[in-house]
């Protein structure tokens, strides 16, 4: 008689036990709107632990901090304030990994372009004209982060007319705060998705990947994009910044929400979106903004020179048509 070892007698039943409990998960989801936007959770366990309640206390904690239509809000407090203000632990956050690719993006993001996204007619107020050119030099003269000085969680103004606007990062970050709250939870399976930003952990209980759609170019240059590809990977984020989607017309031209913080224009360049994937929505969020004031080539070299970032960009081509274009980790991500 073969003798089997006690090690062996007692993982049986734990193995048992760990197949037992994924066979019992089953997929919840949650939807709701928030910062402006709509959410959508979808989750996999044995119960349904979270609730919609639950996230929506989480979002709303982070548009007292961050939201610029709240006048309540810490963000509204540090833009009426002259010299600055003590950041909660959100905000803080928030804008230290804005200082981090503001520096990686020799300034392509900068947070303190409120003046000018205001201007362009993308703010909280309403607008009935766009700046002429020296209503936008007297702005550019309170743009640039350089103007910011971080000490601890005290945001420090070195100019008294400078405001900022987290609106290019802070969504990502609320994304990551829900999925870790869900880690928290013990789900080691979602999708956390809110206004098109997400990101996922997996697999799903039964082994397969997650699979996430994304645009691919439209048939037109006068079209909208529209679900082209299917991502699959268990682990990450992905979002996408466009000119597409978000826009004013003046007469034939559209005038894109995106700004260039150093022309103080909006953007009108070679890219019209950028899908960045990284380790999460944060990163992802803030550089998806960046690589759009990028050429094509620019912003491939730009994230293949980082590790953990993929993208895959929809550009115009010399003659007009549109085109698309990706980093090689971002293709094997790719289903056929």
């Amino acid at each position: 008689m073969a003798i089997v070892p006690k090690s062996a007698i007692l993982l049986l039943p734990l193995l048992v036990s760990l197949f037992i409990q994924k066979k019992d998960q089953q997929q919840y989801s949650i939807h709701g709107y928030a910062q402006g936007t709509d959410y959508s959770i979808k989750y996999f366990a044995e119960d349904s632990v979270v609730t919609k309640r639950a996230v929506d206390s989480i979002l709303l904690k982070i548009d007292s901090s961050m939201s610029l239509y709240k006048p309540y809000s810490l963000i509204s407090e540090f833009n009426r304030s002259e010299k600055g203000i003590l950041l909660d632990a959100h905000f803080a956050r928030v804008i230290r990994k804005s200082f981090e690719i503001y520096k990686a993006t020799q300034g392509r993001f900068d947070v303190t372009v409120a003046p000018l996204v205001q201007a362009w007619g993308f703010g909280p107020k309403a607008v009935d004209h766009f700046p002429d050119r020296a209503t936008v030099k007297a702005l550019l003269g309170n743009v640039g982060m350089n103007y910011l000085e971080l000490e601890g969680n005290y945001l420090r103004k070195k100019k008294p007319g400078v405001t900022i606007d987290l609106n290019g990062i802070a969504q990502g970050y609320s994304v990551d705060v829900v999925a870790d709250y869900l880690i928290k939870k013990g789900i080691s399976a979602f999708v956390v998705e809110i206004g098109g930003e997400l990101r996922v952990l997996g697999p799903k209980p039964d082994g397969s990947a997650m699979r996430i759609g994304i645009e691919g170019p439209a048939t037109s240059a006068d079209s909208e994009p529209e679900i082209r590809h299917v991502l699959s990977f268990s682990k990450g984020a992905v979002t996408t910044s466009g000119n597409y989607r978000k826009y004013l017309q003046k007469g034939k031209r559209k005038i894109a929400h995106l700004i260039n913080p150093k022309t103080g224009y909006p953007l009108d360049n070679q890219l019209i979106s950028a899908t960045i994937y990284a380790k999460d929505a944060i990163t992802a969020d803030g550089y998806d903004n960046a690589v759009m004031a990028m050429s094509m080539e620019e912003a491939l070299a730009f994230v293949a020179a980082r590790k953990d970032m993929e993208a895959y960009l929809i550009y115009h081509r010399k003659d007009g048509t549109v085109a698309d274009t990706l980093s090689r980790g971002f293709k094997k991500m790719m289903l056929p």
